[in-house]
């Protein structure tokens, strides 16, 4: 079995992370892991709850030195805390702050209160070599009972993954100065784990340990950084930072995930910023696997060695880093053997009167509606005995009535997918990775039904 390199650094004294202004080397690192390695409880499963990307990225390195399985749950809900319990009795939680999640806990900075611990300068900077097959994380998708999912990730598979990501992007070593990457998404998030410490490790880059969220944070993190750098990002916190009066630092790069991205809005991107955008496309099954230049092309194309084939009626992806065939849960129109198109989750077609759509579509054209910040079309589970299947809309549009936008989506949509009711918000219940969970549209569906014959919409605070 071939071993992959911890990371991907030429030298000691590489810049590795940025953390308060601070730079901090591939020695400092390197140390860092082994000390807190050490210091970790013997439990094999460890939950990573650092915030901080630094902490996060030692906490990964520590477990894998001592040969832990890192779970990364979607979220830390105390139901989903009792269901990681029932997955793995001996789980204990890393954390960075004050973290109650309900499980035997171990704070980070604990393990470094006595200061630095003895190690010898050579072996300190030895970078490890970890086998392909070892265990490193299980990460979890809800199925159709609610029940996480796990799905076990090897070292090999995650690293060659990065690593295709950094040839697909530019960033591998000898392509130029390291990168200085600053996400705005969880390192626990897959696309966040993937692309915010995955890749670093594996491209020679530096980690930006902050998590900013806000524009204003958005902008400060990245003039933190040295350049070149790439920020990686959701089409929500490019919606904001577009909206936002802010003046924009300079960037190399920006990569966006977790839902597709409004062709205009990737134009006006790389227009402000004066840099290129990819998009990268993957599942929490496979990772990552393809990517486009959004502002140029409705095209993806696939990682080196990935394939996608037809079998019954679904699309599997195959090959390359992902390790063991998946069945993708979207409606791809596969071009050739390495371009394809992707018409929304299988999850989101809808049919109302003979007259089938996706919510990916109707949520694009709402949200390209101009003075539309944000936006998300639903249907709710049952419209009642034998009623007429009716959506909803929830829209962020300061300045503009439920009214007008209803005339805006007249002249977008077919008539039969018009909401009713189309509610105004002062925010969408979008969880830290830009996504909304069903449960949130849910929740406002019941908040805002429209009753029997209701009308066209209504404002909400």
């Amino acid at each position: 079995m071939p071993t992959f390199a911890l990371l991907t650094h030429r030298s000691p004294d590489d810049i590795l992370a940025w953390r308060d202004g601070q730079a901090i080397t591939v020695r400092q690192f390197l140390g860092d892991v082994r000390h807190l390695a050490a210091a970790l409880p013997a439990g094999k499963h460890m939950l990573n709850a650092c915030t901080d990307r630094y902490h996060f990225t030692v906490g990964l390195g520590a477990a894998l030195l001592s040969q832990k399985i890192s779970l990364l749950p979607p979220t830390h809900t105390p139901e989903m805390m009792r269901q990681m319990q029932a997955v793995a009795p001996d789980v204990f939680c890393l954390s960075d702050t004050f973290h109650e999640v309900g499980l035997p806990g171990f704070v980070y900075q604990e393990a470094f209160a006595q200061g630095p611990v003895d190690v010898d300068p050579d072996a300190a900077c030895e970078i490890p070599h970890l086998p392909g097959d070892q265990p490193v994380a299980d990460v979890f998708t809800s199925g159709s009972t609610g029940v996480p999912l796990p799905h076990r990730k090897t070292w090999g598979a995650l690293a060659q993954g990065a690593r295709a990501e950094a040839l697909r992007l530019g960033l591998s070593l000898g392509e130029g100065r390291p990168y200085s990457i600053v996400g705005t998404v969880p390192p626990q998030h897959m696309f966040g784990f993937e692309s915010t410490v995955l890749l670093p490790l594996q491209s020679g880059a530096a980690i930006h340990a902050g998590h900013p969220f806000y524009p204003a944070d958005i902008v400060s993190a990245i003039r933190a950084v040295t350049r070149p750098r790439l920020l990686v990002t959701t089409p929500v916190h490019l919606r904001v930072l577009m909206s936002a009066d802010a003046e924009l630092p300079a960037l190399d790069l920006l990569l966006s995930a977790t839902a597709p991205l409004e062709p205009q809005l990737a134009q006006t991107c790389e227009s402000r910023f004066a840099a290129p955008l990819f998009e990268i496309y993957g599942s929490t099954e496979t990772g990552q696997i393809a990517s486009r230049r959004s502002a140029q092309t409705r095209e993806w194309e696939l990682f080196p060695d990935v394939s996608l084939t037809p079998r019954g009626d679904r699309i599997w992806a195959g090959g390359g880093h992902v390790t063991q065939a998946m069945p993708m849960h979207d409606v791809l129109e596969l071009i050739d053997e390495r371009r394809f198109l992707l018409h929304g989750r299988l999850g989101d077609l809808i049919n109302i009167a003979g007259k089938r759509n996706s919510l990916a579509y109707l949520n694009h054209q709402l949200t390209s509606i101009p003075g539309v910040l944000d936006g998300a079309f639903f249907m709710p589970d049952d419209s009642g005995h034998g009623a007429v299947m009716r959506l909803m809309a929830f829209a962020v549009a300061p300045g503009l009535s439920a009214a007008a936008l209803q005339a805006a989506l007249k002249e977008r949509i077919d008539p039969v997918f018009l909401p009713r009711p189309l509610v105004l918000l002062e925010s969408l219940p979008r969880n830290s990775t830009g996504k909304l969970p069903r449960e949130a549209l849910q929740a406002l569906a019941r908040q805002h039904q429209a009753p029997a014959g209701g009308g066209t919409g209504h404002h909400a605070g």
